[in-house]
């Protein structure tokens, strides 16, 4: 794995120079030894630093799926790093004992020499304190130290009334910020892309407290457990437009969201059939592979560590892309499915997506983008990133799902050079379940495509993915398909107040899915817990 560039945080966080990083939130459930080999090959191909351990139980299913992750980043430069759950832990007296357990292991995480520890939540509480403040202080920080560690603590805490604001004036027991929820539109927010307000003013308020800001990358949500763990967070462009945001921003460190819940929809990675126990999570995710992300992903971490600013800067060895779509439109009533519709199922839209990587060319590429066989959308293709997504998804054959990229010659001659094919029909209605999962489909090149004189394309390649089984600036500019297409620059909306209302909103209905579930989560076998209960 390369290793990544140093860089200086600037004048007012000139305490250390720390190598900037990319992690992978992982959910901890069951798994065997040889999966957990896998999984950690498996990231260190992708260009992942780390795997942030979402620890939410400390069972015997748990602990052992610990053991087994830390034996398979032996003798590798894979780290591991503990994010407690604090939507299942009351008290860091719980889990004191397994950090302590493995901060000394040589594969932990070291952020400035120090363990590093962030969380999922837990800015409410106070464990019996007079603020969280003073609880995390007392019971976490100081009861570490009194045992000889002092740790680098980087927790999510923007359940925190009024987040972001003075948030470091309020929280001086941390080292560093993450952020769950900016890494995705909220949801109700209708067509809105993903905005870094809340990002931008994380990082300079960071930098200022001499502190660090940890940016969260995520594609989507889609959730449907029950009626009432339901609901759907938009990816048509998140993933794009969020890469934009990051290289603009920069910020100290990256967590991508995530590598393994499947029950949330966003993994990137694999996901065992060990780890679902009794759930219905492999009815809408069993079928979906989403490893096809990591085609722009892994040029994305080597951008990101190398100082890019602008999703133009992300090169690739070959011609690489990934698209992805929904199976079932969103026209569907999904009348026998009695889960029914997810919540925010009106922010979702009728679109084909991609994301292609092309290099610098005296050529012209042309990105096309078909949907039941017809030409729905087209783009010129320009050095970097792509992204794109393109409104008239139809139903139709998997195979008259895709997108080409064709390159025109100084001769006229044009060549497809790196194309998809869909690999799952798309259904206007459902007798069945209502899955809001993308079909994420990897691009390739085809060394038989066609060359011609003609100016339109011809047939089509298709190689499946492989794997088995949470600054105002805007994003660097995008290219997008002429008709029938969605904007592909972020658009942030410019107004705290709107932004923070719509952050509050989620989270309130966020907290009322988490204790509605509980009675329900409880029936669940444990080993199934992890992904049934991590609400975000």
């Amino acid at each position: 794995m390369k290793a990544p560039s140093a860089i200086l945080l600037g004048a007012t966080f000139a305490r250390h120079v720390v190598a900037v990083a990319v992690f992978a939130h992982y959910m901890v459930g069951s798994i065997t030894q040889k999966h957990a080999e896998t999984d950690i090959q498996n990231a260190i191909n992708v260009g992942f630093d780390a795997f942030a351990l979402n620890l939410m139980s400390l069972e015997a299913w748990s602990t052992e799926a610990v053991d087994s992750l830390f034996t398979a980043a032996e003798g590798t430069n894979f780290k591991l790093f503990f994010s407690f759950d604090m939507s299942h832990f009351t008290d860091p007296a719980q889990f004191l004992p397994i950090l302590k357990q493995y901060v000394n292991h040589d594969g932990y995480y070291l952020y400035d020499s120090k363990p590093f520890v962030s969380t999922f939540v837990g800015g409410q509480l106070t464990f019996g304190l007079s603020s969280p403040n003073a609880g995390w202080q007392s019971s976490f920080k100081a009861a570490l130290s009194d045992a000889g560690v002092d740790v680098f603590f980087v927790p999510d805490f923007d359940d925190t009334s009024g987040y972001p604001d003075s948030f470091f004036d309020t929280f001086t027991v941390v080292d560093g910020a993450f952020s769950w929820e900016s890494a995705w539109p909220y949801m109700d927010a209708g067509f809105a892309n993903v905005s870094d307000t809340v990002d931008s003013t994380m990082i300079e308020a960071a930098h200022n407290a001499s502190k660090i800001y940890m940016m969260p990358l995520s594609t989507f949500q889609f959730k449907h457990l029950d009626t009432i763990n339901n609901w759907y967070r938009r990816g048509e462009s998140n993933l794009y437009i969020r890469m934009g945001q990051i290289l603009a921003l920069h910020p100290d460190l990256v967590e991508v969201i995530t590598w393994n819940d499947s029950g949330e929809g966003h993994y990137v990675g694999n996901f065992w059939n060990e780890s679902l126990g009794d759930t219905n999570i492999a009815e809408y995710a069993g079928r979906f592979d989403h490893t096809g992300w990591q085609q722009v992903i892994s040029p994305f971490i080597t951008a990101y560590k190398n100082g890019a600013s602008h999703l133009s800067e992300i090169t690739a060895s070959s011609n690489v892309g990934v698209i992805w779509y929904r199976t079932l439109l969103t026209t569907s009533s999904c009348s026998d499915d009695p889960i029914g519709l997810p919540t925010a199922h009106e922010d979702a839209q009728d679109a084909i997506n991609y994301a292609i990587i092309l290099p610098y060319s005296g050529s012209n590429y042309t990105i096309n983008v078909y949907s039941n066989n017809n030409l729905i959308g087209t783009a010129a293709g320009v050095t970097g990133l792509n992204g794109g997504s393109v409104l008239g998804l139809a139903a139709g054959r998997a195979n008259t799902q895709r997108v080409d990229v064709v390159e025109v010659g100084s001769d006229g001659t044009t060549t497809t050079i790196v194309a998809a094919t869909g690999a799952k029909d798309v259904m206007a209605e459902t007798s069945g379940i209502c899955n809001y999962n993308y079909e994420v489909v990897a691009m390739s090149g085809d060394a038989s495509a066609s060359s011609s004189k003609a100016t339109s394309t011809s047939a089509i390649s298709s190689t499946p993915s492989t794997s088995s089984t949470k600054a105002t600036s805007s994003p660097a500019s995008l290219t997008s398909p002429t008709p029938k297409t969605t904007a592909t620059a972020s658009s942030p909306t410019g107004n705290p107040a709107a932004d923070g209302a719509l952050r509050e909103a989620s989270k309130t209905a966020a907290t009322g899915v988490s204790r509605a579930s509980m009675a329900l989560i409880d029936t669940l076998p444990a080993v199934g817990k992890f992904l049934a209960t991590h609400n975000y």
